[in-house]
């Protein structure tokens, strides 16, 4: 039996992947397989460059599909008058979303002895549980949950009845730690989870960092970083002047989102020079709308910045991303679902109140 494998969405799952490959012995390292699903993130050519590493023993990419990839599904989504034509609905969605993604799986999980599975709300949680195969959930950020209870958003109404249905009789499937076969779920901090689950497990994320060799390093770094001497050059840069970070994030519709970051950086351009590290999954064209200002590579996992010596930034601003793991900062301003308030309709960011 092969030893692990873990399944990413997102350029930060692939960074938190590494750092608990980084966190094992060194005999140890080596046999993992990383699976990267082109869902939601163009990877471009991170396999090539995590393969060279040498930390996994293999990194494959996952043409995992949407349900949206499928049209057939949308009739299970349709409203039928009562709750119980609805359960009978999502009942036979979740069996038929679980068979159509068997195709596009491209390894045998029933051959790996512990697989981490990052955003299992996603088709492949619905396929394993499926496949009675058990797996380990990790939180999708840093804090997710304690912004957005995934879970019980998506299952407002009944949700205690939606969670046995799916832990215990494995008929719908409940993303977070409900799944039958979801053994547990890594989360960063459980006390300030604001909805408990038995099945939640702390493993925070400092841990994963604090003993980090100056080598493991280095292999961040060159897992993530296509260019270095550009990044150099962004760094001095920073080093030599008071300077804002501002992180971006795919909110709101592409011209919303421009005015959303013009404000900002209007609001704190006086206070040093203005840097621009765009989200991954943030599509709006910020070397052409906001050339004027120097920009770190969107692929970069914001946490490497804390690998640069003598990096040291005034303030980094974001809207709701969680920046708890910058130490690089002097001081971290997250603006908040009241400063979004502004800009979209509160219930769509407000999540958790709706529950």
């Amino acid at each position: 039996m092969n030893s692990r494998i873990y399944v990413c969405h997102t350029y930060y799952h692939v960074y938190i992947s590494i750092l608990k490959e980084l966190n094992l012995p060194k005999d140890k390292r080596g046999e993992a397989t990383l699976l990267l699903s082109k869902m939601s993130t163009d990877f471009e050519a991170l396999k090539d460059r995590v393969s060279e590493t040498g930390v996994f023993r293999d990194v494959i990419e996952y043409d995992e599909k949407s349900e949206t990839f499928f049209p057939e599904l949308a009739k299970y989504h349709e409203e039928k008058g009562n709750i119980a034509f609805n359960m009978l609905a999502r009942i036979k969605f979740t069996k038929k979303l679980a068979k159509l993604s068997a195709p596009y799986v491209p390894v045998d999980f029933k051959k790996y002895k512990d697989i981490y599975v990052f955003c299992d709300a996603d088709p492949i949680g619905y396929y394993l549980n499926w496949r009675r195969i058990p797996y380990h959930a990790v939180e999708d950020g840093l804090d997710t949950l304690v912004h957005i209870d995934g879970a019980r958003f998506a299952n407002r109404g009944h949700f205690k009845l939606k969670a046995f249905m799916s832990k215990k009789l494995n008929l719908i499937f409940v993303m977070n730690g409900y799944g039958k076969y979801c053994k547990d779920m890594e989360v960063n901090d459980i006390k300030g989870i604001k909805y408990p689950c038995p099945y939640y497990v702390e493993v925070p994320r400092h841990t994963l960092t604090d003993n980090l060799s100056e080598e493991d390093k280095s292999i961040l770094l060159k897992a993530f970083i296509r260019d270095i001497d550009t990044l150099k050059s962004i760094v001095d840069n920073c080093k030599e002047q008071g300077s804002i970070l501002l992180l971006t994030e795919p909110l709101c519709t592409l011209d919303v989102r421009e005015h959303i970051f013009r404000d900002i950086i209007e609001k704190y351009k006086n206070e040093g020079t203005i840097f621009i590290k765009p989200h991954p999954r943030d599509y709006l064209d910020y070397k052409t709308l906001f050339n004027e200002y120097p920009q770190f590579d969107a692929t970069v996992p914001m946490e490497l910045l804390n690998f640069f010596p003598g990096l040291r930034f005034k303030k980094v601003v974001g809207v709701l991303t969680v920046m708890n793991a910058l130490s690089c900062a002097d001081e971290v301003v997250r603006l908040g679902p009241d400063f979004l308030d502004e800009y979209e309709d509160p219930l769509i960011h407000r999540q958790n109140e709706l529950i």
